[in-house]
């Protein structure tokens, strides 16, 4: 049974930092890439970061320079850190991964970030 689980979220002011954790259990296919994506009520999950096997990253223009991703292959762990956040970063934040075969996606974590 396949598992993705955030942590992380939470309530924070703006210029704060907050660190979301997810862990993969349960696949066996290759993964390709991790990314976390975001969502508020009424819009579209936006990509907010991803980051390959092979360590390369990429990031949605809104958080560059405030966010990184990062991964612990072995366990099938991504992490994203959130530095300087601001209220437009207020969503629900959702890990995904993604193997040869299909996209996985965790149950997300609220971040809320207060102005």
């Amino acid at each position: 049974q396949v598992q993705l689980v955030e942590s992380g979220g939470g309530l924070v002011q703006a210029g704060g930092s907050l660190r979301l954790s997810c862990v993969a259990s349960g696949i066996y296919s290759r993964i390709i890439a991790m990314k976390w994506y975001r969502q508020v009520a009424g819009k579209e999950r936006e990509l907010v970061a991803g980051i390959t096997t092979g360590v390369s990253t990429n990031y949605a223009d809104s958080v560059k320079g405030r966010f990184t991703i990062s991964r612990d292959s072995a366990n099938n762990k991504v992490y994203l850190q959130m530095n300087s956040l601001k209220a437009e970063d207020t969503a629900v934040y959702y890990c995904n991964v993604v193997t040869g075969v299909r996209l996985y996606w965790g149950q997300g974590t609220q971040v809320t970030v207060s102005s």
